[in-house]
């Protein structure tokens, strides 16, 4: 073996070893932490639905000044908003019924303009507030914040 012969190749080796050293590792650390799939306890549960119980359509409504601010912006009007509130139907994935201090439902439909709208409402006590409005098919400016 010629004399320069280690030190021409010991960057090599020791980028190889590294290499090694963090392949290992990698694979040590990733070792049996996938979880096996659990097994669902019933049914899959629907992201919408037409109705529940706990969601009064013919509930008085109250608008949020942040709601009547995004309906003007967006040219949705309160009876565009009642259309929804009573044929929309409730998109769970987007409703939080353990919100406070009252739940939110979010209802999607088309007004009879054809706007493809989401309102969220939140049902208290004798009213239901309606706290914002989003079309769902156009992206508007809104300053309402």
């Amino acid at each position: 073996m010629k004399p320069g012969a280690v030190h021409k190749y010991f960057p090599v080796v020791v980028l190889a070893i590294l290499l090694l050293v963090a392949w290992r590792w990698q694979w040590w650390n990733h070792a049996g932490t996938s979880a096996p799939p659990s097994p669902q306890s019933g049914p899959p549960v629907p992201e919408m639905v037409d109705d529940m119980p706990e969601f009064d359509r013919a509930a008085r409504l109250e608008y949020t000044i942040h709601a009547r601010c995004r309906m003007d912006c967006r040219h949705v009007t309160e009876g565009e908003v009642q259309e929804i509130m009573a044929q929309g139907r409730i998109d769970l994935a987007k409703s939080n019924l353990h919100d406070r201090p009252c739940p939110t439902f979010a209802l999607e439909g088309y007004s009879h303009e054809g706007q493809h709208l989401r309102v969220i409402f939140a049902p208290c006590r004798e009213v239901t507030r309606v706290v914002t409005c989003i079309d769902l098919d156009k992206r508007w400016t809104c300053n309402c914040d």
